[in-house]
């Protein structure tokens, strides 16, 4: 892969920034082989020569999607769940921030489901890096006693199941999703399991 200019000046990042928001929505919206530089710099409302001095590919304007995903993903997330008290209540508010990210930026969304085809080690990257972190946490919770002890790396892998076609059905497939529904049925889910109660 080429190497991204990271540009060094505040207009730059912008121009850049300007980009990245144009091809997440063309890409997004018409997919990636059908997209075309012209597209995305139409989008940008910027010249064509433009775009080369930022990304030399459309290859490496995608995968700069797929990272900004992972990004803004761990952020939203890890901001819902500042300050919860157990973490059982993080896997609630951390649902629902995903779900209600997906529904604000639904082409960044599908952007990261065509990588596995376009870019099978950046979706690859995405989803592991993310399940690390994910298992960690739960490790720890675990060690706290705030759940039961499980595979943390089988179980970070299954919520994030959970969260990604939730996310699908309920929030791409639904124009207006009730997603108190679908955070408070998922979560009776994860917090009781699917066992007949005594």
């Amino acid at each position: 892969m080429a190497n991204v200019t990271v540009p060094r000046t505040k207009r730059g990042v912008e121009r850049r920034a300007t980009l990245l928001k144009a091809a997440e929505k063309v890409i997004g919206e018409k997919g990636f082989s059908a997209a075309s530089i012209a597209d995305i710099t139409r989008e940008a409302g910027t010249a064509l020569g433009t775009f080369y001095i930022y990304f030399p590919t459309k290859e490496d304007v995608f995968r700069q999607l797929v990272l900004e995903m992972g990004h803004v993903t761990r952020t939203t997330v890890t901001k819902a769940i500042a300050g919860v008290s157990d973490r059982l209540q993080a896997e609630k508010a951390g649902l629902r921030a995903f779900l209600s990210f997906v529904g604000d930026r639904p082409s960044l969304y599908r952007i990261v489901e065509e990588a596995r085809f376009v870019d099978p080690d950046a979706y690859r990257a995405y989803f592991t890096g993310f399940a690390d972190a994910y298992a960690d946490r739960l490790r720890a919770a675990a060690a706290d006693g705030e759940i039961t002890e499980g595979d943390p790396e089988v179980r970070a892998w299954a919520l994030m199941g959970i969260a990604k076609t939730l996310g699908d059905r309920f929030v791409l497939w639904e124009e207006k999703p009730d997603l108190d529904l679908v955070v408070d049925s998922a979560f009776d889910l994860i917090r009781d399991g699917m066992g007949p109660r005594e």
